[in-house]
């Protein structure tokens, strides 16, 4: 008896063993088959992961794949319906009333409610203060639930393109802690970041629209541009967005380049609060003596679009390729402007460039180059990412800089609101009445036709005055695995990584 007992345990233990065994292997299988895609980003997510708090395009990119809003933009700048189902807006452009989609989950499993809605839409509003946490928002008057699924949003004047400010985040109300645990809808959900290492994305499984292809995300902080081609080539990444030029020449067959453009307004950055540049003729000089064409033609063999202002061609509209030729290369004109401000002899500056940011380290030398024409010296500094943030556009502590702005939405607005005298993010100091007033206008103006006169109108004063000296929109090159399909350019600076899938052997 006591024999047959202790065969049966025997037994049960191999058998346990076995399992774990099985179980085991079947862990590995799995793990093999689980598609991952390491991909190389400039700087780290220093700003926020609260979506209503990030201000860097670099985060946002990201931040693209873990939330969304009511809308969302698709690769050919449509709108489309995403957490809502259906939307109206009233005849008189005040009223957005939004219908929302059935089954939508959180990442933490939580489904989407009405509350939620309007949680994210006070939030980002801050009706109860006026002091808006996304600028844009500061136009709404209140945010009223109609029923279960049903939220209306009310603005305080009309504005028939404030559908574009609705791809903010929706975030469940209950998360007390956007910042430390992101919670949103989108294809992908958060899982862990290693601050200067990587951020690490999952596929959430629950997704409501089209599943993500591959699995997992790791995205691999890379912030200096020297080690951008050995990680390529090393293969300890997969793709990197944004490489230059000249690096896509270092690459290895095992990649293929795609070309679509940055959307972006690249440009000499002045701090119109330090001399010289607070002298328009000042400003002027430089623009007639920087020459965009031979930058491209240096830095990207012609490719790119010339700017004249800060809009950039995917706004159709808005875009004004004329004030491209507002200061044509005249190195004459732009001596006789130093010597009426009293610089007959040029100025030396400060020029701050990010330094993980190799095409604008080259923009910045061509300028340097060009600006010692006219007896001008730009002084290069490089600086760390997070440098850059904090003293350059936070503190506006600089004289000039070489960046590109992007846009956050389809609207004029995401480009010209920040030159306003009073706006928070206007890092340049620029102050004009006339911009003032042609902006007042096009916000005020319930008339579209009108309302892109007034905003053209505020281009051309930008264009006029100097404010920058403007460049161009650079040329996208992005370096991807040829194991790997599907990246789409968008007319936004994001990042859709739930359209990259494995190609199939």
């Amino acid at each position: 008896m006591k024999a047959k007992v202790r065969n049966r345990v025997l037994l049960a233990l191999v058998c346990t063993a076995l399992t774990i065994a099985l179980g085991a292997c079947a862990g590995d299988k799995a793990s093999e088959n689980t598609s991952v895609i390491s991909i190389g980003i400039p700087q780290d997510i220093e700003d926020s992961l609260d979506p209503h708090k990030a201000v860097a395009a670099g985060t946002k990119e990201i931040l693209f794949n873990l939330y969304e809003g009511l809308v969302k933009p698709d690769s050919d700048g449509n709108l489309n319906d995403a957490l809502a189902a259906a939307h109206t807006v009233s005849e008189d452009g005040k009223v957005y009333t939004f219908t929302l989609r059935d089954g939508v989950k959180f990442h933490d499993g939580s489904l989407v409610t009405a509350e939620d809605v309007k949680y994210s839409l006070d939030r980002c509003a801050d009706t109860s203060s006026g002091d808006a946490l996304v600028p844009a928002f500061s136009a709404v008057e209140s945010v009223t639930i109609l029923d279960d699924k049903t939220v209306a949003l009310t603005l305080k004047e009309p504005d028939k393109d404030f559908l574009a400010y609705m791809d903010v985040a929706i975030i469940p109300a209950s998360n007390e802690d956007p910042e430390g645990n992101p919670i949103g809808t989108g294809p992908y959900r958060f899982v862990s970041r290693s601050p200067q290492e990587n951020f690490i994305l999952e596929k959430f499984d629950d997704y409501w629209g089209t599943p993500a292809y591959i699995d997992r995300i790791e995205l691999k902080i890379i912030a200096n541009a020297d080690s951008i081609v050995t990680s390529l080539n090393g293969g300890s990444i997969d793709m990197f967005a944004r490489v230059s030029q000249a690096m896509t020449q270092q690459l290895s067959d095992d990649f293929e380049v795609l070309e679509g453009t940055m959307n972006l307004v690249q440009a000499m950055y002045l701090n119109h609060a330090v001399e010289p540049f607070d002298d328009v003729r000042v400003r002027q000089a430089l623009s007639y003596t920087v020459d965009p064409q031979e930058i491209m033609d240096l830095i990207s063999d012609g490719r790119g679009t010339q700017l004249g202002s800060s809009m950039f061609p995917a706004f159709g509209k808005y875009y004004m390729e004329e004030l491209n030729d507002l200061y044509p290369t005249d190195l004459d004109k732009a001596r006789e402007l130093l010597a009426e401000a009293g610089y007959p002899d040029g100025f030396s500056f400060t020029l701050t460039v990010p330094s993980n940011y190799q095409q604008h380290i080259d923009t910045a030398q061509v300028v340097a180059e060009q600006l010692k024409r006219i007896g001008v010296t730009a002084d290069i500094q490089l600086v760390e990412w997070e440098s850059w943030v904090s003293d350059v556009y936070a503190g506006r502590q600089f004289e000039a800089t070489v960046v590109g702005l992007d846009a956050s939405s389809l609207t004029a607005p995401a480009l010209l609101d920040r030159f306003r005298t009073d706006a928070g993010k206007n890092f340049i100091n620029y102050s004009s009445q006339a911009y003032d007033e042609a902006y007042a206008k096009a916000q005020a103006s319930t008339k579209e036709e009108e309302k892109t006169a007034y905003y053209k109108e505020c281009e051309r004063i930008l264009a006029e005055e100097a404010a920058n000296v403007y460049i161009q929109d650079l040329p996208c090159f992005v370096a991807l695995n040829k194991k790997y399909t599907g990246y789409e350019f968008y007319p936004l600076y994001v990042q859709d990584f739930s359209k990259l899938r494995p190609v199939e052997e």
